[in-house]
């Protein structure tokens, strides 16, 4: 028989490359996603993924009380600050900054690990009267804020200013320092000046307490800001003379740069020049003068008191008197010799009758 041949088997085929290869490759493929995955599994990570939230114990309450405010979605260990503020709302904010809000009796907290916070709040009025919410806000670092409505009850309640937003303020004018250092400076008190500029409104609509932040700069450090709210109204295409005090530390000298700004825009930077307080110089020069002169005496006093002595030397001088003094003395003492010397001459006993120790002795009875 002739054996016809039939279709033959399919060969096993081999992968193109060692497996080691291929594991290492699908290995390298899933490490981005296991990376991301840790990632948003950190707590940290949670945290920051989500915007800052506050909850409050309670929605209304009287002055006098106390609300619980927690937080989440914070940054880890940030530093808070907890305020009641009035004239504000969650959509608008705090109108006016923190001149709105109960400042004395704010409350500082610290987030934790994973971004969260509570912390006991004591209610207060506030300066303006309510719509009001609790402000929360970070103290250091990225600026990070959030508010939670909130009514104290009992206190007063007004409509919102008119929001205008069409309203824009510019420079028109040189920006100056005005104000002389006092004598007090000179010795270290704070230097203080008052920073004159004129602005115009650009916009459509009336700028009403306008909120202006002023930055003081030495060096190279960043400038600190502070709010400065003025009072008044800016018409539209009107102007106006603005005069914002400004105040350094205590014992400040040098080259410092002033700046003003309104909102996000930088309206205007001055350099100031302040002299160095000589007096606080000159005061510390005589006491390094002076105190070791006290010292230096009082050293030489006690040492002159407890060195030892020659022999002798012990004895104390007889104060000088006077010469009238000592010639009256002279006399009376002279007159007082001539006195005693008559008194001794004076016949008191009698030859016989003078006691005499070489006279013998009377003889008694029955001796002889």
């Amino acid at each position: 028989m002739t054996r016809q041949p039939g279709p033959e088997a399919p060969h096993p085929t081999r992968p193109t490359g060692p497996p080691s290869l291929t594991a290492l490759l699908t290995l390298l493929a899933l490490l981005p996603a296991l990376c991301a995955l840790f990632v948003l599994t950190a707590p940290g990570a949670r945290a920051a993924e989500g915007d800052p939230a506050v909850s409050l114990s309670k929605k209304e309450a009287g002055k006098g009380g106390e609300i619980t405010v927690r937080g989440s979605g914070w940054r880890p260990d940030a530093l808070l600050m907890l305020l009641i503020c009035g004239q504000s709302t969650p959509e608008r904010g705090v109108i006016g900054g923190t001149n709105s809000c109960a400042n004395a009796d704010g409350r500082a907290v610290t987030t934790d690990k994973k971004g969260a916070f509570s912390k006991k709040l004591p209610v207060t009025e506030p300066p303006k009267p309510c719509p009001c919410v609790v402000h929360v806000a970070t103290v250091t670092g990225e600026e990070a804020l959030a508010d939670a409505v909130f009514t104290v009850a009992g206190h007063p309640t007004a409509e919102l200013p008119r929001q205008g937003g069409d309203g824009k303020l510019a420079v028109l004018a040189t920006t100056r320092l005005e104000g002389d250092s006092s004598l007090l400076t000179w010795f270290g008190a704070p230097p203080a000046r008052r920073l004159v500029l004129t602005v115009g409104n650009l916009g459509s609509d009336p700028v009403q307490d306008p909120v202006f932040e002023i930055g003081t700069a030495h060096g190279v450090y960043a400038p600190q800001w502070e709010e400065r709210q003025w009072r008044g109204t800016v018409a539209p295409g009107g102007k106006a003379r603005i005069e914002l005090p400004v105040e350094l530390s205590a014992g400040a000298h040098g080259d410092y740069q002033v700046s003003l700004r309104y909102g996000d825009k930088v309206l205007a930077e001055q350099p100031w020049g302040v002299g160095r307080p000589w007096g606080v110089t000159l005061f510390w020069v005589l006491l390094c003068l002076v105190v070791p002169a006290a010292v230096f005496r009082i050293g030489m006093a006690v040492v002159d008191k407890v060195r030892p002595r020659p022999a002798g030397a012990h004895r104390l001088r007889r104060p000088t008197a006077p010469t009238a003094v000592i010639a009256k003395t002279k006399t009376k003492a002279d007159t007082d010799t001539n006195a005693n010397a008559t008194t001794a001459v004076l016949p008191w006993f009698t030859p016989d009758s003078a006691p005499s120790e070489n006279r013998p002795r009377p003889t008694t009875k029955g001796q002889a």
